[in-house]
């Protein structure tokens, strides 16, 4: 379960990069390049005018583009080729590192023990759960090994169990655009029922009636979620009854409950401003009450706690979030009342709650700070971290009457943990810890520092880093750098057992915690947005200029590498500043920003409006266009580049890389490899198998190690 506080901003990448040698030399004669074909198309806005060549390329049912992509496939492949045994190496060597008979540490949840699997030789997991009595047997839930077969691709949504503990709607999805077909199921009985509700976001809520659930539908074209839904078990979905149609497409809708379990709240959202509505779950006929209405720049979220409501908020300009409290009945922000002041230095990111705690996630310099404070007397303590370099989180906590809180651990040399920790005693117990199978592995091996540098405006750019202690820091090593930066997402320093492919073999990895996530509060974050954007691009960008001033790379051996709208981020950083890097991976890239901002028919374009900004305004088109990697490519020389996308992507469309491959085919003025990856058959997360995702990073560490020279 995930608090209602949770900001969940855009997912987590696959960690994936690529590299080439420098050369002046073409990488191939031009009769084996993928050549696009130019069909001019004039754009024009605000009086000015641009010419996309590659506009054809976005209609995924033309036979020619299909065939120009599986061109560019074929030549990856082609170039690729004399790597392709060390990928299997490779392969092996990072899945050697992991437990497959492995399972998670068993949350409690109304009566039951839930517990998530993985069996030697399958692919998916596996959900049972066991109640909380002597004697019980285990309860197969979902099996996903059997639900995948015959589909490439497979993802099960959220499983939502009922009050009764009797029925679990669940979503699937087997093309990986993140549309969910909801599906009911007896868990005691096996029975799939009838009731089969397409175009979902994968997730239902019941009410506490056992037989009504609510769920979110998603516009057919922009894919946003848009509309709620309640479908009484039985009955014919055309009859469902729409409870929300959310109008504004710039904000997009879903529906949990409250931890206490007696409200259900449908919440809609867009970057800058909050607002929810609820009713209680014994009473799901009844209208929904608007809790606070929508302010444009007030942004809260609510929790439920013994008759009163608890709004995380940046109410009166609390930039870094306080947290208020109103009661029941008098719900509208001018009742809300301080309960947590705003402080200027530390960030408030969640809260969870518990019958005599509650327990807060916070940042402070960068750093994840865990607070439990006790409800009767107000008495606190932090939980002890000793490090500059780790990551500490709160886990899954659904039960509401307990002392035990459990939190998760790790940093950039230590395995993760999950621990359960009695607020009441102070004792712990780590209830699992991460085994990094193959006997090789020793944290000992490994060092972690936090280093800061100096941006051209004069910020200090924080970053983690992490090698082999015998690496040498003297210029000639090569360094990994990675940043996100947008959307407020940070990137904590974690742990990662693939990771060690790279380490082990000398190369340095580095956290850029750039402007545009929150990792130094909220104003980092709104440093790094809108018509301040470039200085993300910038701050990437002084961080390698200071990791080569300071010997732990150079030129020669600094590679970058970012995903989605970090994607983006590479796309500006070897169009400003392509001299500093020999090799950049861009996946899943957000690079054709003016022209996907300006389409409203393109899925989730309307609710980044207050991201990016929208370009039907003249000063936000040309900030945007003066940055966007696509309209900004130049004939000069540009690093060896991997590209890479998945066909049926709902958040970038396909099309945006391969426009963006091909205008750097045409015009730049370097021999360096330019490769371009698609897959086919996956989307926005690229594969779905446990190890079949590896598979795709081992092609993408293959790559690299190779143009280091280092496969052996």
């Amino acid at each position: 379960m995930t608090s209602p506080f949770k900001k969940g901003f855009i997912f987590l990448l696959s960690l994936s990069f690529a590299s080439s040698c420098k050369s002046e030399k073409k990488d191939m004669p031009d009769n084996n390049l993928p050549i696009a074909k130019k069909v001019p198309k004039k754009l024009e806005i605000h009086g000015d005018t641009r010419i996309d060549n590659y506009y054809w390329l976005n209609d995924r049912d033309n036979d020619e583009v299909i065939a120009y992509l599986n061109e560019e496939k074929s030549y990856y492949d082609k170039m690729t080729a004399h790597t392709v045994g060390f990928q299997d190496s490779l392969f092996e060597e990072m899945k050697s590192r992991i437990k497959e008979d492995d399972s998670s540490v068993p949350y409690r949840q109304n009566g039951y023990w839930y517990e998530t699997r993985y069996e030697i030789g399958k692919e998916y997991p596996i959900y049972s759960r066991i109640e909380d009595k002597a004697d019980a047997i285990s309860q197969e839930l979902f099996d996903c090994n059997e639900l995948a077969k015959g589909h490439e691709y497979f993802s099960l949504g959220g499983i939502a169990v009922s009050t009764n503990n009797q029925l679990a709607v669940f979503g699937v999805d087997t093309v990986s655009r993140r549309e969910y077909t909801l599906k009911v199921k007896n868990i005691f009985t096996g029975e799939i029922f009838d009731d089969v509700i397409k175009k979902t976001t994968g997730g239902a809520v019941w009410a506490n009636d056992n037989k009504t659930f609510f769920y979110t539908k998603k516009d057919p074209v922009t894919l946003r979620s848009d509309k709620i839904y309640k479908h009484v078990l039985g009955t014919p979905v055309e009859d469902d009854v729409l409870i929300y149609n959310e109008e504004d497409e710039t904000f997009n809708s879903f529906v949990y409950k409250t931890k206490s379990k007696k409200y259900i709240v449908i919440g809609s959202s867009s970057t800058l401003t909050s607002e929810y509505r609820f009713i209680k779950a014994d009473e799901p006929n009844s209208e929904f009450k608007v809790f606070s209405a929508r302010e444009r720049g007030l942004e809260y979220s609510i929790a439920h706690y013994d008759g009163s409501f608890y709004v995380l908020t940046n109410k009166d300009k609390a930039t870094n979030f306080k947290l208020m409290k109103t009661s029941e009945e008098e719900t509208a922000s001018k009742y809300w009342k301080e309960f947590i002041p705003h402080r200027e230095k530390v960030l408030l990111e969640d809260i969870e709650i518990f019958k005599n705690y509650y327990v807060l996630s916070e940042r402070e310099n960068g750093l994840n700070k865990i607070k439990i404070v006790k409800w009767n007397d107000n008495k606190s303590y932090f939980l002890p971290f000793d490090n500059e370099t780790y990551t500490a989180y709160v886990s899954t906590n659904p039960d509401f009457d307990t002392e035990i809180l459990r939190y998760g651990y790790n940093s950039l040399t230590t395995p993760s943990s999950v621990i359960d920790f009695n607020m009441t005693t102070l004792e712990k117990e780590i209830k699992k810890e991460q085994e990094v199978l193959g006997g090789k592995f020793n944290k000992e091996n490994y060092k972690s520092e936090r280093i800061w540098a100096t941006a051209r405006d004069g910020v200090k750019i924080p970053m983690s880093v992490v090698y082999h202690k015998n690496t040498k820091l003297d210029g000639n090593s090569p360094l990994l750098q990675y940043a996100y930066g947008s959307y407020g997402y940070t990137t904590d320093p974690y742990f990662s057992t693939v990771r060690l492919s790279l380490l082990d073999r000398g190369f340095i990895y580095v956290i850029a915690h750039v402007r545009g996530g929150e990792y130094l509060g909220r104003n980092w974050y709104e440093d790094g947005k809108l018509l301040k954007k470039r200085n993300t691009f910038t701050d990437f960008i002084d961080c390698s200029k200071h990791l080569i001033d300071k010997n732990y790379t150079s030129e020669e051996h600094l590679y970058a590498f970012g995903g989605s709208a970090g994607g983006l981020l590479m796309g500006g950083v070897v169009n400003m500043a392509p001299e500093l890097y020999n090799g950049v991976i861009a996946s899943v890239p957000f690079v054709d920003v003016v022209t996907t901002m300006l389409d409203d028919t393109i899925p989730l374009t309307t609710g980044e409006y207050d991201e990016w900004g929208n370009p039907n305004n003249k000063e936000y088109y040309d900030y945007m266009k003066s940055y966007s990697p696509y309209d900004n490519v130049e004939a000069k020389k540009y690093p060896n580049m991997l590209v890479i996308t998945g066909f049926h992507d709902s958040q970038v469309q396909y099309w945006e890389p391969a426009k963006w491959v091909a205008k750097l085919r045409d015009v730049k003025k370097d021999g360096h490899k330019l490769l371009f990856d698609i897959n086919m058959d996956a989307g926005h997360g690229g594969a779905s198998g446990r190890f079949e995702a590896l598979k795709e990073v081992a092609k993408e560490y293959a790559f690299l190690i190779d143009l280091e020279n280092k496969i052996n």
